[in-house]
């Protein structure tokens, strides 16, 4: 059953969401080279203690930390540690949730540690972070949930990789449904599957975190032992972006962004909806 949410509710989640902005927004302070996925994990610690929101990372499923972080290979679920220091060169994608009265955010980017990145790293991260706002603008009412999943395909398999070839466009994991808890139904595929048909009909209440996630090469994954790191079978690097999305009667609200997705969708010649807490 897909849970349908009350513009009350959508506000709360609203207020979820601008704290996983809150912790965006420190983290990309701190990833820089030299610092180790641990000192991100901290100062995403800090910025839910200010705001006196609650992990919903920490401890789910035996998670053991705040965010994740997934450097270069690493596609997503990489656990913060000490031991793993960023480089001047390397990719990450931070993952952060936050849960604000009983509703959650959850929100990803892909940060560019140092400088010096090969165009075919800084283009694969564009691509990604794009076709995400092609589905967020695909987030209309009366549309069905595969308009999404076409959307975010349809765009990634119209770009040129530098060098050539494909990109790999993950197949394990995916969006989902979010709101009281984190990970809901429906399931968010990021490809157009005929098995699992058109999904169901998008209506106001409807809420996505939607979250395409795409390499330099396969999109087959596999976890590590610590039975959380998930990584690309062929070691190709990999990017990850993801926003909170409600669906209101005026339209979609970008839960996770600063300005609730309004530059972003008016590119797309989309209008966001009016922000609750306005």
């Amino acid at each position: 059953m897909v849970q349908i949410k009350t513009p009350e509710q959508i506000a709360k989640m609203r207020e979820a969401g601008l704290v996983v902005a809150a912790i965006h927004a420190a983290t990309r302070e701190v990833a820089v080279p030299g610092a180790t996925t641990r000192d991100l994990d901290e100062a995403a610690r800090k910025v839910l203690a200010e705001h006196g929101a609650k992990s919903n990372f920490l401890g789910y499923g035996g998670f053991p930390a705040t965010i994740c972080t997934s450097v270069n290979e690493v596609v997503v679920h990489g656990i913060p540690s000490e031991d793993v220091v960023l480089k001047d060169g390397d990719i990450i994608s931070i993952d952060a949730g936050a849960i604000v009265d009983g509703w959650h955010g959850d929100a990803a980017y892909t940060a560019f540690v140092g400088s010096g990145h090969a165009p075919e790293l800084l283009e694969l991260s564009r691509v990604t972070e794009a076709s995400m706002w092609a589905g967020i603008a695909a987030m209309k009412n009366g549309n069905r949930l595969v308009d999404i999943s076409r959307a975010i395909e349809t765009y990634i398999r119209r770009q040129p990789r530098p060098g050539g070839g494909k990109y790999g466009i993950i197949e394990d994991y995916g969006g989902h449904g979010i709101g009281s808890e984190m990970h809901m139904d429906p399931h968010l595929l990021n490809y157009v599957s005929r098995k699992r048909g058109k999904g169901p009909k998008l209506v106001p209440g409807f809420c996505l975190a939607i979250e395409p996630m795409v390499s330099l090469g396969t999109p087959r994954t596999e976890v590590l032992e610590d039975d959380w790191t998930v990584i690309t079978t062929d070691g190709t690097w990999s990017s990850h972006w993801e926003h909170s999305v409600a669906l209101t009667e005026d339209g979609p609200l970008v839960l996770t962004a600063p300005d609730g997705g309004r530059a972003k969708l008016a590119e797309l010649g989309v209008t966001a909806a009016p922000d609750p807490l306005a």
